[in-house]
């Protein structure tokens, strides 16, 4: 007798789903190209065209209601400067300002600090025989380079980190709280004081510059727009890389002949980064505003909906990528994890920069690791996925 398949059920929010999400990923592709959660109420696609089309059409799939599902089905009013919950043009005005932070140069210029932070950070486990890489790296070096760019004090940047890492925690709840991730709070006594202590950091040059607004005003940020825009930096600059570390680690631990490769030849980690932000994106899927009602797969998303757009599935879509469940540092690939078109990731650059960094100074100090997955943890979020604990065995494996 022939047994029934499964049904086809997947919830974000379902944090056993979150070990191992890949399945039913491959599931969602090959069965419901079109996926609609009646529990949750939102629609999500996961095949590579339409993940890639879907993200970079933003007149259709709006960022201006957020990209984070629970934010888009709040329905809630938007601080202006939010920059990755807004559209073009204003979205082009507002990214401008930053992307002068992420220029080449600049980061070029960076990476001497951002390795000093990191050897500094690397500098107590040296030596041990086992240590947690999320405790000492991973939740560390981001820390310290995103609050040397804004200027907060060194003695104040762990709370701001652990105050980001707690606005995306769903433990307990299993979504995440609208208006403690909006909150700008954090930062308004920082900006008051560099009113009258200007500095070279992204902070004053945020409040200093002029621009032209959409209404053809040439004028500077209002204090609450600069608010958002460290809001956002710091949040975005500290989860996603640090996460992206704790995944180099526990893929170089179940691939140490890679690791080996990586520690004999240093040049191939570039191209090794790409593939882990390929087979672990750090943000698996990106939310988005339906405008108007779309045709997929012969039935219509309406307009007012929330879709979501699963990047980690794309990433490993076999219409796009040869052998797409098999982890190889030599493959040259164009992933999804940062995103499309107008909202390509800002910080792309920096957290290659810091993935990099961190990668070849681990190697240079350890000659190989394996994980203890027993006391190894995955973070209980819906919006990032990696390690919230990472217990490093040292040694040759």
């Amino acid at each position: 007798m022939a047994v029934a398949a499964e049904t086809l059920y997947w919830d974000p929010y379902d944090p056993a789903l979150a070990q191992d999400p890949y399945p039913i990923y491959a599931r969602l592709r090959e069965e419901a190209p079109l996926y609609h959660n009646e529990t949750h109420d939102f629609y999500a696609v996961s095949r590579h065209a339409d993940v890639q089309r879907g993200l970079a059409d933003w007149r259709t799939y709006s960022s201006a209601r957020g990209d984070i599902l629970e934010i888009v089905q709040a329905d809630v009013e938007l601080p202006p400067g939010t920059l990755i919950f807004e559209d073009p043009p204003v979205h082009d005005i507002h990214r401008r300002l930053l992307a002068r932070l992420f220029t080449p140069r600049r980061l070029a210029a960076l990476e001497p600090q951002v390795r000093a932070f990191c050897r500094r950070a690397l500098e107590p486990v040296t030596g041990a025989e086992r240590f947690d890489l999320v405790e000492a790296v991973g939740a560390e070096l981001p820390m310290r380079v995103i609050g040397m760019l804004l200027g907060i004090p060194e003695s104040d940047q762990p709370t701001f980190r652990d105050r980001t890492d707690e606005t995306l925690n769903t433990e307990g709840t299993g979504k995440i709280d609208h208006e403690e991730i909006l909150s700008t709070e954090g930062f308004r006594e920082y900006i008051d004081w560099r009113k009258d202590h200007p500095s070279d950091d992204l902070m004053t040059e945020l409040m200093t510059a002029e621009f032209e607004d959409e209404n053809g005003v040439t004028r500077t940020l209002t204090d609450e727009e600069v608010l958002t825009y460290c809001t956002v930096v710091a949040g975005a600059g500290n989860e996603t890389t640090g996460r992206l570390i704790g995944w180099f680690g526990a893929l170089m631990a179940r691939h140490p002949e890679a690791r080996r490769e990586l520690a004999a030849d240093p040049s191939l980690i570039p191209g090794a980064i790409e593939e882990v932000l390929r087979f672990e994106p750090t943000g698996p899927f990106t939310a988005r505003y339906v405008t108007q009602d779309v045709e997929l797969y012969g039935r219509t998303v309406p307009a007012g909906s929330a879709i979501l757009f699963v990047q980690a599935a794309a990433n490993r879509d076999p219409r796009r990528f040869d052998e797409p469940d098999r982890f190889d540092i030599h493959r040259v690939t164009q992933h999804l994890s940062f995103g499309v078109g107008a909202h390509y990731c800002l910080g792309a650059g920096l957290a290659r920069l810091e993935g990099r960094v961190a990668a070849e100074e681990l190697l240079q100090r350890f000659p190989g690791w394996q994980v203890d997955w027993e006391h190894a943890e995955l973070a209980q979020t819906s919006t990032v996925r990696g390690w919230k604990t990472l217990p490093l065995v040292v040694g040759e494996a």
